[in-house]
């Protein structure tokens, strides 16, 4: 059974957009704003009238508050008092690239600032709602333990993660919420407050079709309110077509642009920093094509997964974006097509180096359905197209042929 990838949009919202989401399910967030120049930051900060302000950049990175601008600016988080500065501060942000630990060196462009009402929080909480194999369905996962690695957490003090399992037709019963809550350490009327943004958020989960909701932290404020600082959904991507609005959301500015185009032709790309381009059907096959590779002292470019349902002008598409990228110095394709056609595989790769006229050396790997068929094919075709026993073979002769030039 081929390992395959959960859909390929990987659908991620920005901050202010998850935000608003909770916001329409009556969940209870920080008030804000957004804004895309610096004189609506200002009117934003003065309008919130807040006793403190915070200003943060929106990307998809995290690591924000750490981050540095081109412009020079310090920090994609900032607090302030005094609304009056947040135009100036603003318009260090926006046009500007701001790069974190996990942007690229070149960092990502600010479009998009959020204004919002800082909130001093007194305890930090971790409460999720996810998928879960083992439940056949939604589990909620919670933690008095918040704003921290949950991951550490869970691997401390055990004893701190509870979970409680939902009954798909039921959903989540009052008194699962008032227990979740009080696990989270909620005390007095915060608990039923907590049950009820619990509840709240479970509706959330619902309605957009998630497949995971995480906050972290689910605060208490001084005040003695109940709010969500900060939330990751993840999308299920099958559910696209009954979440239009969701899904018009998605900002692919950031996404890296051949990834987005092969997406286009529901192909997985992931550009790697070799020279080798690797053509797979299936991401198992892909990493297992990507480590035998180096193994025999080659380093893969990319690897470009084609799926099950391969039809003739996807291969060919998938030749135009490999060709396209300047490091690839070699092609191999490995295909293991129990569903796929070898030879519809075999037709579009000859087509597609006789009309991309290939200037690169190309080795191919096929077996299963149709294999003596596609084999035909391509020797027939008159293309320098080097064939391979088994996967150990393509990758020798991959190698080999760079190694020749």
């Amino acid at each position: 059974i081929g390992m395959t990838f959960s859909g390929w949009r990987w659908l991620n919202l920005q901050e202010y957009q998850s935000k608003k989401l909770m916001q329409e399910s009556g969940v209870t967030v920080q008030r804000f704003y957004v804004a895309d120049n610096p004189p609506d930051a200002l009117q934003a900060a003065k309008r919130l009238n807040a006793k403190e302000i915070v200003l943060k950049a929106q990307i998809l990175a995290g690591g924000r508050g750490k981050g540095v601008f081109n412009s020079g600016l310090k920090g994609g988080v900032h607090l302030t008092k005094d609304p009056s500065v947040v135009g100036e501060l603003a318009s260090k942000m926006l046009g500007y690239s701001l790069t974190t630990k996990q942007t690229p060196k070149e960092g990502v462009e600010v479009k998009m600032v959020m204004v919002a009402e800082a909130l001093d929080i007194t305890r930090e909480t971790y409460f999720a709602i996810l998928m879960d194999r083992a439940c056949n369905g939604p589990v909620m996962v919670g933690s008095p333990q918040g704003g921290m690695d949950i991951e550490e957490v869970a691997d401390k003090s055990p004893e701190l993660i509870f979970k409680e399992v939902i009954d798909i037709f039921e959903g989540v019963r009052d008194d699962q919420a008032l227990r979740m809550a009080a696990n989270l350490g909620f005390k007095g009327p915060l608990e039923r407050q907590a049950a009820d943004q619990i509840m709240r958020l479970y509706d959330l989960f619902l309605k957009v079709d998630a497949t995971q909701v995480e906050v972290n932290p689910l605060g208490e404020t001084p005040e003695g309110q109940v709010v969500c600082f900060d939330a990751k959904i993840s999308f299920d991507d099958n559910a696209e077509f009954r979440q239009k609005a969701v899904f018009a959301l998605d900002d692919m500015s950031e996404s890296d642009p051949t990834e987005t185009e092969a997406a286009k032709w529901d192909l997985k790309y992931i550009g790697l920093d070799g020279n080798i381009a690797c053509f797979v059907n299936g991401a198992g096959l892909a990493m297992a094509t990507c480590d035998i590779i180096d193994l025999h002292g080659g380093k893969p470019a990319n690897f470009l997964d084609l799926g099950g349902g391969v039809k003739e002008k996807q291969v060919y598409e998938a030749f135009k974006l490999l060709t396209a990228d300047p490091k690839v110095e070699a092609i191999l394709v490995n295909i293991f097509g129990g569903i796929v056609n070898c030879a519809i595989i075999a037709n579009g790769i000859t087509k597609a180096c006789r009309e991309l006229e290939l200037k690169v050396p190309l080795v191919v790997r096929l077996e299963g359905t149709n294999v003596q068929e596609a084999k035909r094919i391509l020797s027939e075709s008159g293309l320098p197209i080097v064939a391979a026993n088994d996967l150990d073979d393509a990758a020798k002769k991959a190698v080999a042929a760079i190694t020749r030039k």
